[in-house]
């Protein structure tokens, strides 16, 4: 089932002490939680419900990943309304509704959700209330208990058809408070189905919420590593690319595209990483309209899958194995270009050259070869 994801993050977040959807957990800001999950799980589109005013807070913290911007209204009811109409022209035949405040949302839950709309019109994910349940009376005192049969606490992500959700909140009465999104669909009649939600996904509200959070943060993504090999013989011109600068040279690579071996390895290795094939799958050299081609154009599609998989690229290291050309001279520059294709800070990215000591293909000057390691950080 196609459908779109809406993070509500339009709020003040005053009981947490400010704006906590751009506050860091985990080293990055608490809304990308949110969106890289999303983008793992299958959304077609995210959009992020930010406060008014908060673009650029939110084009920081989202930096790289796809997603849309639209400004929120004075409640949350209102917010996301606005995210709905922004769906409007492009209607998904599911919506995901989430708080940015719950950053930990496993993809389990999403498939539970989006089964569950085969046979209803909605879907929550809860927990049944494993305490016990106090009324307080006036002075701070214990009123009464109150029976917890039956009692589940809702969470988000809310999974909804699209058509059922808009018209819901088109029947909500304007001025009343909606605590969550299925309560308008239970207003009108529709059904709401209840899944088996997490544990984790935990609504940071106070300070305290922060601590825990910061605990929870390092268990729950996985580190990807993925190798990549390129060689490419040498030809005649005058001038050689190797991970994206161009170095004066009585010899040409030759490929069918530019023929950069440090690129092509590197763009192989960030596939190799997400199980997405080869740089052949997606550049075929039988496709014409790649003959000649800038290899950047591999790379940066390649680091655009890894962040609609809500990833992250932790570093990389390139070595390109020739006799000639010397590399060293222009390792920094190769080092600059690679970090700025790939948005990484220049500690990240490594670029080596070594010799074969006159053995083999590279060693007789027939060509020249290159190998790139990277590691990815991904959602788990």
């Amino acid at each position: 089932m196609i459908f779109d994801a809406i993070i509500a993050a339009g709020g003040s977040g005053s009981r947490a002490g400010g704006p906590k959807q751009w506050r860091a957990v985990g080293g990055r800001p608490l809304i990308r939680w949110s969106v890289e999950a999303m983008l793992a799980a299958g959304a077609r589109q995210v959009v992020a419900v930010i406060p008014p005013g908060a673009e650029s807070e939110a084009i920081a913290a989202l930096d790289g990943l796809p997603v849309m911007f639209v400004a929120g209204g004075t409640s949350r009811a209102a917010s996301v309304r606005n995210g709905l109409q922004a769906l409007a022209d492009n209607p998904p035949q599911a919506v995901l509704v989430h708080d940015a405040a719950r950053p930990f949302m496993p993809i389990a839950v999403v498939g539970r959700l989006i089964d569950a709309l085969n046979t209803s019109d909605g879907a929550v994910p809860g927990l049944p209330v494993a305490d016990t349940l106090k009324r307080r009376s006036p002075g701070e005192r214990v009123g009464a208990t109150v029976a917890r049969d039956n009692i589940w606490r809702a969470q988000t992500p809310q999974a909804f058809r699209y058509e059922r959700l808009v018209a819901a909140h088109d029947a909500w009465p304007k001025g009343e408070e909606m605590t969550d999104d299925a309560a308008a669909m239970e207003r009108v009649g529709s059904t709401v189905a209840l899944v088996v939600g997490d544990p984790r996904l935990m609504k940071l509200t106070w300070p305290e919420d922060f601590e825990m959070a910061e605990a929870l943060a390092g268990g729950l993504r996985r580190a990807r590593v993925g190798q990549g090999f390129d060689a490419h013989r040498w030809g005649p011109g005058d001038g050689v690319w190797l991970c994206g600068v161009k170095i004066a040279h009585d010899q040409s690579l030759v490929g069918h595209s530019d023929a950069d071996a440090g690129l092509h390895a590197l763009t192989d290795a960030l596939l190799g990483a997400l199980g997405e094939g080869d740089i052949g799958d997606h550049f075929p050299p039988s496709d014409p309209q790649w003959k000649g081609a800038s290899s950047d154009r591999f790379l940066t599609h390649a680091a655009s899958l890894v962040a609609a998989r809500g990833g992250r690229i932790a570093n990389v290291d390139v070595t390109l194995i020739c006799e000639q050309p010397k590399v060293k001279p222009h390792r920094d520059a190769m080092r600059a270009r690679l970090a700025e294709l790939l948005a990484l800070p220049l500690d990240a990215v490594s670029v080596k050259a070594t010799t074969t000591e006159g053995m083999g293909f590279t060693g007789r000057g027939e060509g020249l070869a290159a190998q790139a390691i990277v590691s990815l950080d991904l959602p788990a």
